[in-house]
This record gives C-alpha cells, structure tokens and sequence, in this order.
C-alpha cells in the first residue's frame, strides 16, 4: 500500500466528497468558527490516495494548549473508501509524515478512526464517544413518534399536552436575548457539575456559523425560557450540540417538547439525521447520566468511530502524559483533603484554580458538547479539546 497525502483547496475537496456525507466540522463552512475562537485556526485540507484510489479527506484545525500545539480533525477523516485497518494505520503513518515536514512544532493530531491500534492513544484531557443515539428524520412525523422507545412516546405526548409550555427556533435571536438564555447553562452547569465556556463562544458560534448552520430553539412558558438548544446543520446531517435548562424545565419536560421542535423543524428543512450527539460505553463511562434521556427518542444506539490522539513527536507526547497524571494526582490530594490547598506551592495552586475556572476556553474545549442534554448530567470540564 503506497498512501499518498496531498493539499486541496476547498472547491478540489469539496467536489471529492460529493458523494459521501462530511460532517460540519469537516467541512469549509467552519473555517468561520475557527478562525473566530482565540487559540484555533484553520490548518489544512487534505486528501489521501492509494496510488490512483481515493481513500479519504481530512480537514484539519490548528489549536493553542498549554504551551504547545496541536491538530484536530473532528469528525474527520472523511472515509471515501472502506476504512480498513490497514488502511487506516497508513493513512495516519503518512499523516504524521506530512505534518513533521510541514511543522515540527505540532505535539500530536487528533482524529477519529474504527479500529484500536498501539499507535492510538487516549485522549490527553477530554471525552470522545463511540456510541451515540440518531434519529432518522427521513419519515413522517408519525413514524419517528412510534420509533421512540415507550417512555419517549410518553413523555412527548405528555409535553405536548402542556399547553402553557411553547417551543420555537429563535435562530438569529439578538445577543441580550441569548444572555439571558445563557444563565440557563450556568444554572445547568452548577447543578450537574460540569464547566461552561464563557458567553462569548457560544455567540461566536451561532453568528460566526451563521442560521444555515448553527441553529437554536428554546422552550418558554410564559415568555420564560426553560430549555434551549443549539444544533449544527451540515447539509442533510444535524448534530444537537449544546443544551440547558433550568429546574422548572426539568420538572415539567421542557426538553422533550425541545427535542421533538427540533426532529419535527429540522426534518421539515430537509435535515434526514439527528445525532443526539453521545451516550456511555466502554471508553466513556462519564456519559452514562446521559443515556436515559438519549435513548428514550429511539430504539437503537449507533455505534460511531472515537476520537484519538496519534503523537507526532512522542517523547514530548509521553511528557504530557506524565505532566497531567500528576497534575490529576494533585487535584484528587486536594479534593480529599479540602483544607490543604493553602498549603501547596503557588505555581500548583494557580493550575488548580484554571482546571476550576475554564471559562475562556473554546467550545469543543468542554464537555458539554458532547455530554449535556437538557435532562441529563455531565461530566466534568474536560481540557484542552473536545
């Protein structure tokens, strides 16, 4: 097997994936949101031949950890041809190969691939997921309410029968009206214990995106919000990426009014899948508070390639490594002992207090992206990355 890796621009890549679906995170159109996000900038796109066979694409970002840097393809690559172990080992064989010669400076490139290798490693410091819930929309509304597990069924029913309960798309909606959304995920942060991004990210991706991308209902009462949602639209692929809500919205099953708005609009728009984006399994058990909620919209988990880290410069990789065992083993020492935390040296008490306060990372740098569902429970923050 000869693999080949070679640039592209956009309209060469986008033509070359015109018949495969390339998720929005591989896709030009966020380039936008990258570029906006401090830290993250567009790398490169890429394609990868066998000889004369196109295997796969791959759309790469550039991002800023703590003193070094790093590549990420989320969701990529793009598998033109059957993703193979084989051919997944050279294509990222001939991946690090090219970006040694373009930038010894980068650490590691994050991607996803199928199978396990002794060249995969786990994630630095983040969740990935390899099992999600995705709904076919590509039916009638009927269909989609029958293929939902019973308690699903139920609880839609029930919400839609509560009448002082409205969910709408408020997409284009002004930045004073998000703030107040946004209180709605500080509260939903506080009560399931996971870190939020600041106010900044989640606005810089709904208007850097732009509505044909990045798109937002919430369910009010009265006028007040008690959940919302924030989905990323990539051609006839929807992916639901952050959520909130609030007490009121959790007792009175806001967000199953949510999810069925946002299946019903994004259906009625020409969207044929919706990924709920992520539930437990065997790499990621932190998820499980999330599968009840999930998984009552369907009757089938669907099984989706985890993300890696595959080291460009090992030795300085293994550092990582090592450097963030200890830091973990620092923080549990202070967490079982609350008092002692006056007592460590000042260069450990500042790196506790950024591990506490990651409000100014950008969005795929927590675990809400992946984890949180309006009823459900999350994680801790995960950083750097999503």
């Amino acid at each position: 097997m000869t693999v080949a890796v070679r640039p592209l621009d956009n309209e060469t890549y986008l033509r070359l994936g015109a018949g495969v679906t390339i998720p929005l995170e591989q896709m030009p159109a966020w380039d936008a949101f990258d570029d906006a996000v401090p830290g993250r900038r567009p790398w490169r796109r890429l394609g990868v031949w066998d000889g004369e066979e196109l295997l796969a694409l791959i759309s790469l970002t550039e991002l800023d950890g703590r003193g070094f840097r790093y590549l990420w393809a989320k969701h990529g690559p793009v598998w033109v041809a059957e993703p193979t172990p084989e051919r997944e080992r050279a294509l990222r064989e001939a991946l690090v190969a090219a970006v040694r010669r373009a930038d010894r400076g980068l650490v590691f490139a994050r991607l996803h691939a199928r199978h396990r290798s002794d060249d995969l490693h786990e994630l630095l410091q983040t969740v990935t997921y390899d099992r999600t819930v995705i709904l076919d929309l590509d039916r009638p509304e009927e269909e989609i309410l029958a293929s939902m597990k019973k308690r699903g069924r139920r609880d839609v029913r029930k919400a839609l029968r509560e009448t002082s309960m409205t969910a709408a798309e408020e997409t284009g909606l002004s930045r004073e009206r998000f703030s107040e959304l946004y209180q709605l995920l500080v509260e939903t942060g506080g009560r399931d214990g996971f870190g939020i991004s600041s106010e900044d990210v989640y606005w810089t991706m709904l208007s850097a995106l732009g509505g044909e991308h990045a798109r937002i209902f919430v369910t009010r009462r009265d006028g007040r919000p008690l959940a919302w949602g924030i989905v990323a639209v990539g051609g006839d692929h929807a992916t639901y990426y952050y959520a909130a809500s609030n007490t009121e919205g959790r007792r009175s099953g806001a967000a199953d009014l949510l999810v069925w708005h946002m299946a019903c609009a994004l259906r009625a728009s020409g969207v044929r899948r919706f990924d709920l984006m992520g539930i437990d399994s065997e790499r990621a058990p932190q998820l499980s508070g999330v599968r009840d909620f999930k998984t009552k919209f369907s009757e089938e988990v669907t099984d989706v390639d985890g993300a890696w880290d595959v080291p460009v410069r090992p030795a300085l990789y293994r550092a990582l490594v090592l450097a963030l065992r200890g830091k973990r083993a620092a923080v549990g020492a202070v967490r079982a002992l609350p008092g002692a935390a006056r007592a460590l040296p000042g260069a450990v008490r500042g790196a506790l207090r950024r591990r506490r306060a990651p409000s100014g990372a950008p969005a795929e740098e927590t675990a809400t992206a992946t984890t949180t569902a309006a009823g459900g429970t999350a994680p801790e923050t995960a950083v750097p990355n999503d």
